[in-house]
């Protein structure tokens, strides 16, 4: 049994919030162990919590459908969430619940070892642009030691305001090149700095 699988049999049994208290199934996450990219969205949905994955209901398929334009299947990719259980409602994930997951994730993106995180929303945009407004930063990737982190608008935003659309397909175009920058900078710098902006554009 892998680290990871044990990691989801944990999650499974998780009490440590009140988000347990609701759910039908926990959504730990699903993809390939040694994924180049992850994306990190914001909480299960109701389809989420009745199948136990992730992205499964309509923002789901738009995501589906946005890998496909830059030549990736779901099958590609690491997908997870911030919180690994529904909020009631389909509510914003509260700090405390948050916060609570949050040693969940870590570990997830300590096993998994992504070379770029793709942030979905704002929630999880905040966990590495703190205090950043989604629409100012959108599109603007930073690295932190060898791992790109990408904010970009949440697909289910695209599906409820059309204005956001044409943003959120702008930036998954440029995961190809992000990726391949990557690359040259590894190439160049053996030892990479700390933190800083990443100019691709």
């Amino acid at each position: 049994m892998s680290e990871l699988t044990e990691l989801y049999k944990e999650i499974q049994v998780c009490q440590k919030c009140i988000l347990s208290q609701g759910r039908n199934h926990t959504v730990p996450g699903e993809g390939p162990e040694d994924a180049h990219i992850m994306f990190i969205g914001e909480g299960p949905g109701f389809h989420e919590d009745r199948q136990g994955r992730p992205f499964v209901g309509a923002a789901g398929n738009y995501l589906n459908e946005l890998l496909g334009r830059i030549g990736l299947k779901r099958e590609d990719v690491y997908i997870t969430n911030i919180v690994k259980c529904r909020p009631p409602g389909n509510r914003a994930p509260q700090p405390e619940e948050i916060q609570a997951c949050r040693p969940y994730l870590d570990k997830q993106i300590d096993l998994i070892r992504p070379r770029l995180v793709v942030t979905l929303g704002r929630f999880s945009m905040q966990r590495y642009f703190p205090n950043a407004s989604i629409s100012r930063i959108h599109g603007q990737p930073k690295r932190v030691g060898s791992v790109i982190y990408y904010p970009m608008f949440h697909p289910a935003a695209a599906l409820h305001q059309p204005r956001w659309r044409p943003l959120v397909e702008e930036d998954i175009l440029k995961i190809p090149d992000l990726l391949a920058k990557l690359e040259e900078i590894k190439e160049k710098e053996p030892e990479p700095p700390q933190a800083q902006q990443l100019s691709l554009f």
